[in-house]
Parts: structure tokens; sequence; C-alpha cells
């Protein structure tokens, strides 16, 4: 099969850690791999953020990115990307009209306004998956929301108009039926995880002393709730908190989000237990959580959340925000903890708790590997999305027959 994957922001060839580098694009990497590894032929259209960047460029056997002319050739925040749409749109048509996709998989609300405007026309059916919902966004960041503000109508007709929906979590389901959406149209595949690269045996990072090694590993912006891990050490005295993500370390003097903590730190006395490790290497990520004693990941709200699924399948116990998707991948008391989102004192507790009881860190470490390898190996969410690709075109093909 053809598969035409579309991630306007989020290349799979990005470096992670930045303000728009995150779980969007392991998810596009991971999956196309996966679906070629199925024996499918993928490109992955992204936009071109560098003068110097090739047009297309091997990812690995089957998988190509073809970097897309939209907007400025450099980096742009995600934000600014809107009113380049209708030319990623018009690029995609043309090379659509050269080598027609059996199907087109879109990733976030401006990847999908693309995708549609460019494949419906030719018949192709579209399978769309926000990553993030706008309506979930402004709930939770108010005025601190910097998305245009047709987001939340253009969402609405990707609903409408895309055919399938792929959320990554039940929860994303719900707000996706209160947008118009018909169950018929929405099918659950959720994110997954390198089970060659993500395991419990393996190097672990070093380690400064015998305190309590606490990790977060994310990129440094407000809604990923790292300031509840710092208000909460204040609480668990034994403990330090390794800071992962953002920029190289030297660019962390001037980050906005890296002096708020480092300040806040300060204030609340536990700068000397608070270290920032800057941009992580992927390579570098397992042995980072190997040498966690647990992994708190405590956003506002989460679309999905890949790295306690990582965490977890390198058996290191997390605790984390009782929000979207992490609700689904984590379950409370057997792989992990549950804390309400922005509730430092309650997160304190649950990090007390296991920093009293190493015995039951282990157990939840175990039980979290169980889990991971049993559900959300990338093999089997790139099998689930196949399935859902297959049925699209089946449907498109019925369809098509019956109108001739």
């Amino acid at each position: 099969m053809r598969i035409a994957m579309v991630s306007e922001h989020a290349s799979p060839l990005a470096t992670l850690g930045g303000v728009d580098a995150g779980g969007q694009n392991v998810h596009v990497a991971a999956l196309a791999a996966g679906l070629a590894t199925l024996g499918n032929s993928v490109t992955v259209y992204t936009r071109r953020d560098g003068r110097k960047l090739p047009r297309r460029v091997v990812m690995g056997p089957g998988v190509v990115v073809e970097h897309v002319d939209a907007g400025p050739a450099r980096p742009i925040p995600k934000d600014a990307i809107y009113p380049h749409v209708g030319a990623f749109a018009s690029y995609l048509r043309r090379a659509w009209d050269l080598e027609r996709p059996d199907v087109v998989h879109s990733h976030f609300w401006m990847s999908g306004l693309a995708a549609l405007a460019a494949a419906k026309a030719l018949g192709v059916p579209v399978a769309h998956t926000f990553h993030a919902l706008g309506v979930e966004k402004r709930r939770h960041q108010g005025k601190a929301d910097t998305s245009p503000d047709v987001r939340l109508t253009e969402e609405r007709r990707i609903v409408r108009e895309a055919d399938r929906i792929v959320a990554t979590a039940s929860a994303e389901v719900f707000e996706l039926l209160r947008m118009g959406a018909t169950p018929r149209s929405l099918k659950i595949v959720p994110c997954g995880v390198d089970l060659e690269r993500f395991t419990p045996a393996g190097p672990a990072g070093e380690r400064r002393n015998d305190r309590m090694r606490i990790v977060t590993l994310s990129r440094l912006v407000p809604r990923k709730g790292i300031a509840d891990v710092v208000e909460a050490l204040v609480h668990v005295p034994d403990a330090e908190l390794v800071i992962a993500g953002g920029g190289e370390s030297a660019d962390l003097l001037s980050d906005p989000e890296a002096q708020r903590l480092s300040a806040l730190a300060r204030a609340l006395g536990v700068a000397h237990r608070v270290y920032f490790r800057g941009r992580v290497e992927r390579d570098d990520v397992p042995a980072l959580l190997r040498s966690a004693d647990v992994v708190a990941c405590t956003p506002w709200y989460e679309p999905f959340g890949i790295v306690p699924l990582e965490a977890m399948a390198c058996g290191v116990p997390v605790v984390v925000s009782s929000v979207g998707g992490l609700v689904d991948t984590v379950v409370d008391g057997m792989t992990g903890l549950h804390v309400p989102p922005q509730a430092p004192r309650r997160l304190a507790h649950a990090l007390q708790s296991l920093a009293a009881d190493p015995a039951r860190r282990l157990l939840l470490g175990r039980l979290g590997v169980d889990r991971v390898r049993a559900r959300y190996s990338w093999s089997r969410i790139a099998a689930e999305t196949l399935d859902v690709y297959r049925g699209l075109v089946k449907t498109s093909a019925e369809d098509f027959a019956m109108g001739s």
C-alpha cells in the first residue's frame, strides 16, 4: 500500500526537545517505520524549515521524508504555520497528481486541513490524528493559548470531513464526540514504544549520590507541569530532581521556562537538589530513564504521553497526572501512581510513598514492563493502524463502484 503521512510541523527527522518537537515527531517516525516493516511504502510530508534541506530524504527502508515548500525555509512556531496551509495543500495536490497514494494519514490539525484539501479532489481517503485538540488547549491555557482563532472551527470541520479520526486515548474520544464526530468515524489506536530500545536491561546514567532520583523528560513549557514537581520536592527531602529536555545546556540560560523553574527552586530552597540536563539525544534516553527511581510526568493536560510508556518499558515506576491518555496507559496502583494535575502536595505524597517503599517501586516497575510489552509495541500499533487504512481503502473502492 502507498501511504502518504502529513505532519506539517513535526518532522520525523527533527531533533527532539525543542518547544515544538516532541511526542508527535516520535509517533510519526515510529509509525512510518512500522508500516514500512509490514511491506508498505510510506512518504512523510513535512514543512521545509531549512534552506539546505534536500527535497527528499530516505529515513529508512520503505520510508521517505519529503520537505514541502510552504512559508519561509526556516524554523517558525507551529502556530504561525496556518497562513501557509494553502501552499502546503497545493504542493500535496501536485505531488499526488503525479503519484496517487492509496490512503493519507494526517497528523495535527493544520496537516488535516492540507491533506483534506489535496486528497478529496482525488478521491483518496483520509485518516486523521489530532495529537492535541484546540478546545482542550484553550480550556487549560486560556489567554496563554497562542493558537490561531480559527483552530476550533477548523478542527470541527476536520471531524466532519475526514473519513476516519484515529484517536490515541479514550479521553480524546469523548472530546471528539462533543465536537460532532460519530462513533462510526472514530477508532482508538494508541501510541507505541520501541521495545528494542527501551528495556529494563542496559546501561543506566551515572548518579551523583544515594538520594532518590526523580526524572522529568519533556519540552520545557509551563503546561508540562514541571513546576509542580519542583514544589513537591520541598516535601520529599531525600530526593533530587533531574529535569531533562529543552535546548542544549548553554541555551537553558536564556530559556524562559528554565529560568522560571530555576527561580522557583531557589525561592523554595531546593535548588541544590534540582539539576537541568538540557536536551537528551534519543539514544541516551533509555539510560537516563533507567537512572531514575521514579519518572514524573505531571502535565496540566496530555493527549497521550509517550515518556511514561518509555519509562515503564525500562522497568521504572511512574507518577503521572490523571489526565488524557495517561489515564489509559498507567494503571493506578499497578504500573504507577495517579495524582490530580496542578496538585504539588498530592504529588509529594505519592513520591514520599515510593521513597519509603523500594519493594513497591520494584513491583510497579516490573508490572509496567509487562503492560507495555503486552499492548504498546510499535509493531502492534502499526498493524492496527494498517487495519484502519485497509478499511478506508475498501470502503472508498466500494463507494466508487456504486457511483460508477
